[in-house]
């Protein structure tokens, strides 16, 4: 049976191999024939999944789509994007332009076995742990602590948090080495603590804990893991909050037609057709603008194996998942950003600082460059009353107001730098802090 898979997925490669040499892609990069934007063509033979790719691509860049014109009915796909800097400003970049053109173009890697897995890339410098649980306030500081206290250095991380429930995604090294964790008792360990962590003292919610050594596009397998945690049930909103999500069936056409309204925010692209992605169904025709704060896209749909959207339970949960994408990602809370020289246990001390001053983490990337630490944290009072501009002064002069920033801030916040950054560089004010503090080795071990 195997080898009858392994032979049939030959093939599959072969043949894709072969349409591609006969119909390789094609990308058209115009700044001049639109006034605001960059215009970008892509045409290739068509897949399953290329869609996904291509937006994925453009959003790795941090590219802003304001307008888009997907076509994919046939053999062919033929796409046409307008995109800006996150200045609202053309790609001028001559560096930018030629990835775009090598990652979408003749020379890409457009390959069968990188479309079945958009984004699934091998990952032996460090490991991956992926975590999902009932969010509580103080999660992510005693999640970081416990890696911490197993000589775990975070050097990449992101968070979502959305209707009770939190993800992450976090790669790790180990301490000494700087190197992936190999070890399969130790990694058993990691897991372990880590469910402890998330299960606390809600039972009747399962909390899952994943170690690997290869990681997914991790927006992408945030998306997958809330979606298969089945966070879109039970959304309360108030009707001003609540995206426009509609589905109707065009039955002239064998289609379903989805329309969407709601504020525009980066991402957003990626965040709808991700899920309409990992829901099994296909764009072959879509329309994307936006219109000053707020963007319209409208998809025409089928599911994989071909039909439109049969049912109303299926149009519900259509629309409920959508609704779930587009909120995951909208950063309710203080938006605070810190910069400084990385070591370990950096992540443990500031979110440490976070919960002693009430303050919950409802999204965080955290990224390690050149042996600096850019992380970016929204946060909010854990009571659910605003944030105090007192405290987020204290915190800043804790941890040094040249390090931590408030961007996007109320303002009576006063960002004139003060007192020294440098005693929370070197990890001063922490040295007297253990990890019995948070109570995790009586209760873990």
């Amino acid at each position: 049976m195997e080898a009858s898979v392994s032979y049939s997925q030959t093939m599959d490669d072969e043949y894709e191999k072969f349409i591609r040499r006969m119909n390789p892609p094609r990308v058209v990069i115009d700044n001049e024939s639109c006034k605001n934007a960059t215009v970008i063509q892509v045409d290739s033979a068509n897949k399953y999944g290329i869609l996904l790719e291509v937006v994925q691509i453009l959003t790795d860049l941090n590219l802003i789509v304001v307008k888009a014109y997907i076509c994919s009915d046939g053999g062919w796909f033929m796409d046409v994007f307008n995109v800006t800097d996150q200045d609202g400003s053309k790609i001028t970049d001559g560096g930018v332009l030629d990835y775009i053109q090598k990652s979408l173009g003749p020379d890409s890697c457009f390959a069968s076995s990188m479309r079945r897995s958009v984004g699934v890339v091998p990952a032996m410098d460090h490991t991956s742990i992926e975590l999902i649980g009932s969010d509580r306030p103080g999660l992510l500081s005693e999640v970081s602590a416990v890696l911490t206290h197993l000589k775990c250095n975070v050097v990449n991380a992101e968070v979502w948090t959305h209707n009770t429930r939190a993800a992450a995604v976090m790669q790790v090294t180990d301490e000494e080495t700087g190197t992936a964790i190999t070890d399969p008792e130790r990694l058993a360990i990691i897991k372990q603590l880590m469910c402890n962590v998330l299960k606390g003292s809600n039972k009747s919610r399962e909390a899952k804990t994943v170690v690997s050594h290869g990681v997914t596009h991790t927006e992408r397998r945030l998306h997958q893991m809330m979606f298969a945690d089945r966070d879109y049930e039970r959304i309360a909103l108030d009707e001003k909050e609540r995206p426009n999500v509609n589905v109707v069936n065009w039955y002239d056409k064998d289609y379903s037609v989805v329309t969407v309204r709601c504020k525009d925010r980066p991402k957003l692209l990626f965040d709808i057709i991700c899920t309409l992605t990992d829901m099994q169904y296909v764009v072959f025709h879509g329309n994307v603008d936006t219109e000053g704060p707020e963007a319209h896209q409208e998809y025409c749909i089928r599911h994989v194996d071909g039909s439109p959207v049969k049912s109303d339970a299926e149009r519900q949960r259509v629309i409920q998942c959508l609704e779930a994408a587009i909120l995951r990602r909208v950063s309710e809370g203080l938006k605070l950003e810190l910069c400084t020289s990385d070591r370990v246990g950096l992540l443990s001390d500031v979110t440490r600082i976070f919960r002693e001053n009430s303050l919950t983490v409802t999204r965080a990337e955290v990224t390690t460059r050149a042996g600096k630490a850019v992380n970016t944290f929204y946060v909010r009072d854990a009571s659910g009353y605003p944030v105090d501009a007192k405290i987020i002064d204290s915190i800043r002069q804790t941890i040094g107001q040249t390090i931590l920033r408030v961007k996007g801030c109320p303002e009576d916040l006063n960002q004139t730098p003060q007192g020294s950054p440098t005693r929370f560089l070197f990890g001063g004010l922490f040295k007297s802090r253990s990890f019995v503090n948070f109570g995790l080795v009586r209760s873990y071990s």
